[in-house]
């Protein structure tokens, strides 16, 4: 993708990186068919500002489909739209919706927060307020304060999934930004039911820490309390691991088909079992406009 840093009004702080993250943890124990390889990607955010242009959403998936379609050039093409979001305690990801700064994310990755800092590609970073959750997803959406010509990822539509597609999958586990694993769809519609948190604060796990999940009338990683939320997810083995929350699974042309959120580990000091799952993008779409506008089923509208 195009090169340069996202536009950012006023000093921009680097910060240093630890091996700490956050990632939501949800996922069912069964056996994993292959594993994930992993690489880094150096990703650049497209045009700054200073009347530079943006490269369009549409650029995104085209430019993955014109280098081929493989792991290397879907990375390096969305790459850039992917973004580390760090809110009190938790660390995760975020897919870029905008050039000025609209970002998609988990609901439990911001939920409860006071602060929320956006690292970008290149390493810049941009503090940014939650616009609307919607705990029946959980999904929210930010806004990164001043910045520009940002690079959006292009949305795909997940109702073309087919089991065996390959996809990989975009985020900043353990605090490592642009961490990119590839693998498989391994299953559809697998129903995952996880902690409903209505943005009352203090429910965020710590970094590192599995999101509670329930699947198949088996409970993982904790106590989900008695108000809980259900979807139909993705399940994939690309390796996910804490911190991957509310990043991007991408599928071979560069589209967004879901977004990571929960994984299954045999313990909290493992990492990923192969067993992933995603919120399908076609659910994402069906709340976008209320989450844009803070109207989402937790924002207090």
């Amino acid at each position: 993708m195009g090169a340069g840093a996202p536009a950012v009004a006023g000093h921009r702080s680097r910060r240093a990186r630890g091996s700490v993250s956050l990632f939501a943890a949800v996922a069912l124990v069964a056996a994993a068919v292959g594993g994930g390889t992993a690489a880094l990607i150096d990703g650049t955010t497209a045009a700054s500002g200073g009347g530079s242009s943006a490269v369009s959403a549409t650029t995104v998936a085209d430019q993955a489909a014109a280098d081929g379609g493989t792991v290397a050039s879907v990375a390096a093409a969305v790459g850039p739209s992917v973004v580390e979001i760090t809110s009190g305690t938790a660390t995760g990801s975020g897919v870029i919706l905008s050039e000025d700064g609209e970002i998609l994310t988990n609901n439990h990755v911001v939920s409860g927060a006071t602060t929320v800092e956006v690292t970008f590609s290149d390493g810049t970073t941009a503090p940014a307020e939650v616009t609307g959750t919607d705990p029946d997803t959980d999904l929210a959406v930010l806004r990164a304060e001043g910045v520009s010509g940002l690079t959006p990822a292009t949305l795909g539509d997940s109702d073309d999934v087919s089991v065996g597609d390959q996809v990989v999958a975009i985020g900043s586990p353990e605090g490592l930004t642009g961490t990119v694993t590839s693998g498989i769809v391994s299953a559809l519609d697998r129903e995952v039911t996880v902690a409903k948190d209505e943005g009352t604060g203090g429910a965020q796990p710590g970094r590192g820490e599995p999101w509670p999940f329930e699947y198949g009338g088996g409970q993982y990683n904790g106590d989900l309390g008695s108000s809980t939320t259900t979807y139909e997810a993705i399940q994939t083995d690309a390796s996910l691991n804490p911190g991957n929350s509310g990043g991007a699974l991408v599928d071979m042309d560069g589209e967004v088909i879901g977004v990571n959120s929960a994984m299954y580990s045999a313990s909290a000091d493992s990492g990923s079992a192969g067993l992933g799952f995603a919120i399908p993008v076609n659910t994402v779409k069906d709340v976008l406009a209320s989450l844009e506008a803070g109207t989402g089923t937790g924002s207090g509208a």
